[in-house]
């Protein structure tokens, strides 16, 4: 299993600048820790969460790193123009002298990101994959023709060529046709932090309904912050969790009023209580951590493990980061 970090450039301090960089300081941190992959998130109109130029700030990332895997976690590929996000991916695979992986989502439970953009939710996921089978034939292809329900060109190649052949690509839904999808070209899944246990092991199997090589590409995200004691692990990390759980229950509210044939939210699918939260995050002392990672381990057979530290401090998570390293990752 492959230890990762899951950056969502968090505006703790209400200063940009010091967002931006402070999560750069993190990703080079666990570079130097000798984690093999960092993946980076996609948010727009959100003053908490200050990563919409998403393939700008890999892009920054794959010139002050050199040995860790990049990955985006993911592109919301309903609001991007596909032949763009094409070009930028080749060119940031080279920027980044082959250490791209590409991770795409439909975005949500966002509202605001489907009414700006202009994109109709219930029409999110079908532009997604419609977007990722084109942009898939771009990156490899000559002369491309396509004619999608969304999308569509003729004759076209783009430049530059990717260093990788094929670029990882990684599909974070749940949805039975999104999964199909994945599993059918061979593409890894991704699992959020507040998705469940349950929900994440019906998305694996229904994967190798498909295809049995599922189990080696499953990336799993995490809220994490391991500390000397259970105790001061919950008190550091507990403020993220409050401020994360206010913000989603807030915006799943908007989805249920926007669409009222949408499925409640549940425990056993995706729950963003405060309590919830911390029984499916990696939350607590060395020994507590090593359990419940070895639980997600074994229920799910993961290739990437990827830890969202979840403190506000940057030197909290920077020490947490260590303590994981030094007492957690060779355990587990």
């Amino acid at each position: 299993m492959k230890t990762g970090l899951f950056c969502n450039y968090e505006n703790h301090h209400q200063d940009a600048r010091r967002t931006i960089f402070e999560q750069v300081l993190l990703v080079k941190e666990a570079e130097s820790l000798g984690f093999e992959e960092a993946w980076v998130t996609e948010h727009h109109f959100n003053e908490f969460n200050l990563s919409p130029s998403i393939l700008l700030l890999m892009a920054h990332l794959a010139g002050v790193t050199s040995q860790i895997r990049l990955g985006t976690a993911a592109v919301l590929l309903p609001f991007h123009q596909p032949i763009r996000v094409a070009e930028d991916i080749a060119t940031l695979d080279n920027l980044c002298s082959g250490r791209l992986a590409f991770g795409v989502a439909k975005g949500g439970p966002f509202p605001q990101q489907n009414k700006h953009f202009g994109v109709k939710m219930q029409e999110s996921r079908t532009r997604m994959l419609e977007s990722v089978a084109l942009i898939q034939k771009l990156l490899y292809e000559t002369n491309v023709s396509f004619n999608g329900e969304y999308y569509q060109c003729e004759n076209l190649t783009i430049h530059p060529q990717t260093l990788q052949k094929p670029i990882p690509i990684y599909v974070a839904s749940g949805d039975d046709d999104a999964v199909k999808f994945a599993a059918e070209n061979s593409f890894g899944l991704m699992g959020g932090p507040p998705f469940s246990l349950a929900r994440l092991k019906k998305t694996v199997n229904k994967y190798r309904e498909f295809n049995q090589s599922g189990a080696e590409k499953f990336l799993l995200a995490r809220f994490f912050f391991v500390g000397k004691t259970h105790d001061q692990a919950v008190n550091e990390a507990l403020p993220f969790i409050r401020h994360f759980s206010k913000e989603m229950t807030h915006n799943s509210t908007q989805v249920m009023e926007k669409s009222p044939q949408q499925p409640a939210f549940d425990r056993t699918n995706i729950c963003f209580d405060e309590d919830y939260l911390l029984e499916n995050s990696i939350i607590g002392d060395v020994n507590g951590c090593r359990d419940k990672i070895k639980k997600f381990q074994d229920e799910l057979d993961l290739s990437t493990l990827a830890l969202k530290p979840s403190s506000f401090s940057l030197q909290k998570n920077r020490e947490s980061l260590q303590r994981y390293n030094q007492e957690v990752r060779n355990y587990v």
